[in-house]
């Protein structure tokens, strides 16, 4: 194995139509708060930084599945599914396996999330 490359974790970056709008849902859910903002890109995220979501604008629409998604772990997951789901998310799947319980969500756009039971 050749030398480790070192890099620190710094976003997660969300393609979409309408930077400022996505992110107002998700600061809706997340608590999180809008760290910058314009009318290309907005990010929102953990008053302690430790978390930061950005939204980037893009010309063309999603058109498949995520193929990276991000989990958000609460303890009542269907209830809270259902609290986004009133903000304007799509409800897409639910898990079967009551061991490993979850909802995946989709926001207005159709970006792909899941509600995680927490501890699951």
């Amino acid at each position: 194995m050749g030398p480790m490359i070192k890099v620190r974790f710094h976003e997660v970056v969300i393609d979409c139509a309408d930077p400022r709008s996505l992110a107002e849902f998700w600061v809706r859910f997340t608590g999180y708060v809008v760290r910058h903002g314009d009318d290309d890109w907005v990010s929102i995220g953990a008053e302690d930084g430790s978390v930061v979501i950005g939204f980037q604008r893009v010309p063309e629409p999603k058109t498949v599945k995520n193929r990276v998604h991000l989990d958000f772990a609460a303890k009542d997951h269907e209830t809270t599914a259902r609290e986004i789901e009133a903000l304007g998310a799509t409800r897409l799947w639910v898990g079967e396996d009551p061991d490993d319980a979850f909802v995946v969500l989709a926001d207005p756009e159709g970006n792909e999330f899941c509600i995680v039971r927490e501890g699951s």
